[in-house]
């Protein structure tokens, strides 16, 4: 009854906030960079702010440029960048917008990457090889970020390389919302790890619908032969409901389709909460059996819907949004892990 109440207090503090237009928050600034504009004018709207001025430019040489085109003294600064795009130059364009705001006397710089780049190399994997998400987290730190938000890390550790605080936000609250308004029969579905690595974050979202749960396990049978897929659960006439963190060339949830299909799956969808979708993804999905593939805008997708018809997206700003303005006032974001703002 006492956490039901806490709720209620919740969202009506939240109510109150955004349907007010008067209500602006003092000593804040946010500004973007290059690699996903679209999404931080919809956290600046929610916030009832003014996207900050700032401009960045290539020289001749291919150097990058930034200027930051107003006063940043004592504020509270959020730089939206995104792992997207053109990666290394859009990181070098929040390094050197971070820094600039430090230098300009800012009280504090929070680097928001809605997609955190280079998170897949995150331990040796052999020999010599690089931890990067190491790298670019001292990076970070070192071009002057006070604080980290950033939705979804690959792996969790990834908090733990830095020497600052990270908010690793959860596209999960917003998924389990989108299956129980958008998919009619979610009660009787079954919800699908494509792999082992993704088991906890599907179960989550199980647990949060109360269903069944499967799990495509990959396996050897003999060394020089391929990879064997094995379904470790049932899905036979019903809908089935997969869930990862990113794809690039989707073979992995593609591949874990064709077996649901096979299993006997009727519906099959698919839930990613960062669409790369590199090479000839969109022609394979296009192609393949799933009934949708709904991914979070943490990476644009207008060009990839133009062109799919099954991609369809969440809207992640609002979490985004609540986040930085928890922060701001040094509220807890912990609700956010299990709910969606309003």
């Amino acid at each position: 009854m006492q956490f039901e109440e806490k709720q209620v207090k919740e969202i009506n503090k939240e109510e109150k906030h955004f349907n007010n237009p008067s209500a602006r928050m003092p000593n804040i600034k946010v500004f973007t960079g290059s690699s996903h504009p679209d999404i931080a004018k919809t956290i600046v709207a929610r916030l009832g702010l003014n996207l900050g001025r700032a401009t960045t430019k290539k020289f001749s040489n291919k150097e990058t440029n930034v200027e930051i085109g107003e006063s940043v003294r004592g504020e509270d600064i959020y730089i939206v960048q995104s792992g997207c795009g053109e990666i290394n130059d859009n990181l070098m364009e929040l390094f050197i917008m971070i820094n600039a705001c430090k230098i300009a006397s800012a009280s504090r710089v929070t680097a928001v990457v809605p997609c955190f780049p280079y998170s897949r190399q995150d331990k040796k994997e052999k020999s010599r090889a690089p931890i990067t998400a190491k790298l670019l987290a001292n990076l970070i730190s070192v071009a002057g970020a006070d604080h980290v938000i950033t939705i979804d890390l690959h792996a969790s550790q990834i908090q733990g390389f830095f020497n600052i605080p990270v908010d690793n936000l959860y596209a999960e609250p917003a998924i389990t919302k989108w299956i129980k308004e958008n998919i009619p029969e979610w009660k009787s579905s079954v919800m699908v790890s494509p792999d082992a690595g993704g088991v906890k974050r599907m179960t989550g979202i199980a647990d949060r619908l109360d269903i069944d749960f499967a799990i495509i396990h990959k396996e050897r049978q003999r060394a020089n032969e391929g990879d064997s897929t094995v379904l470790v659960g049932d899905v036979k006439n019903k809908t089935a409901i997969m869930v990862d963190d990113l794809a690039d060339t989707c073979d992995t949830i593609l591949k874990g389709a064709e077996a649901l299909r096979e299993a006997g799956a009727n519906k099959i969808y698919a839930f990613l909460t960062h669409g790369i979708f590199a090479g000839n993804a969109i022609e394979k999905i296009n192609n393949s059996s799933l009934e949708a593939i709904v991914v979070t805008n943490t990476i644009p997708q207008e060009k990839n819907m133009k062109w799919c018809p099954k991609l369809q997206t969440i809207d992640i700003s609002v979490m985004l949004a609540e986040a930085i303005r928890r922060t701001h006032y040094a509220e807890s974001v912990s609700y956010l892990f299990t709910n969606v703002p309003y």
